[in-house]
């Protein structure tokens, strides 16, 4: 049996079509496209309609595609974007009656808990003691913490992303030494006074995670981030882009996640393995396990 996840995010609008073998998710498909919903908010707090109807249609693509490849059950969610949108309900209903999918606004604690699957659940090895999950996300950041056994115990939650830092912060292409400070010293500020439990072993998810594996490896710690700071700022997006085959949209806001992944690992004290799996992953494996939705309730603790 086949199983579809559609993830509207702040950056990207995501679809992953996948099976479950021996235990083990076997990915289908997987398709995104770049839709930058957090640069199309006006002054009121709304995504403008405009957005709105070039993100239905491309939903509208995904489940086509995916039910062409044999998805008896999609589910559609929208996390951040929408959720913080003063719109975010019409929005919903508009991109599911364009998509002719359901569109479910994500909790904060959801999020985290089906992160939280997907995160441990494709780590290739025995996941054992407590966890900690990263997701930089467009607009928001997430920490999960938690043990395979018992579940989500935490969700810490801040809304501050790498999609909107960029747009906020960073003009120049590549990055200015005086931008990434600047940027550097706006989370540290962010961020005083934050205090997390130090979990035994901590993973990162999200695009901003799996784009760094290309750049440095499988696992972020201060040299390997130190490391892609300077060559996310040594070149043009256009030509870090060619050299690692990314697409030059995600390098333009990759600078700012790993400074935001730099200070979620050392608030972790724990290097930051990067995960395999995700928030697509979970509600795949969540739908195998027969919870279209969840009535869990982690502790949400909010900036």
């Amino acid at each position: 049996m086949l199983c579809a996840a559609i993830d509207i995010g702040s950056n990207t609008t995501r679809v992953l079509v996948a099976e479950l073998i021996d235990g083990q998710l076997k990915k289908v498909m997987e398709q995104r496209a770049y839709t930058r919903i957090s640069k199309a908010i006006d002054d009121e707090g709304a995504i403008c309609p405009d957005k709105v109807e070039e993100v239905g249609e491309l939903v509208a693509t995904q489940v086509r595609l995916a039910r062409e490849l044999g998805a008896e059950e999609i589910r559609a969610v929208a996390t951040a974007a929408v959720r913080e949108a003063s719109n975010g309900p019409a929005v919903a209903a508009a991109i599911s009656a364009a998509a002719g999918v359901d569109v479910e606004i994500l909790s904060g604690e959801e999020e985290g808990r089906l992160s939280f699957i997907g995160a441990t659940k494709g780590l290739g090895h025995p996941a054992e003691g407590s966890i900690g999950v990263v997701d930089v996300g467009g607009g928001s950041t997430e920490v999960i913490l938690g043990t395979v056994p018992d579940g989500v115990e935490e969700v810490r939650s801040w809304h501050i992303g790498s999609g909107v830092l960029a747009d906020e912060m960073i003009t120049s292409d590549p990055p200015s030494a005086a931008e990434i400070r600047r940027v550097r010293d706006h989370i540290e500020d962010f961020f005083e006074g934050v205090e997390i439990e130090h979990p035994e072993q901590a993973v990162a998810v999200g695009g901003s995670a799996t784009s760094l594996r290309r750049l440095v490896g499988a696992v972020l710690e201060y040299e390997t981030l130190e490391r892609a700071v300077r060559v996310l700022s040594s070149e043009p997006a256009a030509e870090v882009g060619r050299r690692f085959e990314l697409d030059p949209r995600r390098v333009r806001i990759l600078t700012t996640g790993v400074l935001l992944l730099e200070k979620v690992a050392e608030l972790l004290g724990q290097p930051l393995q990067i995960g395999k799996g995700g928030l697509r992953e979970g509600i795949i494996l969540d739908l195998f396990a027969g919870n279209g939705t969840s009535s869990a309730a982690p502790t949400l603790r909010a900036a």
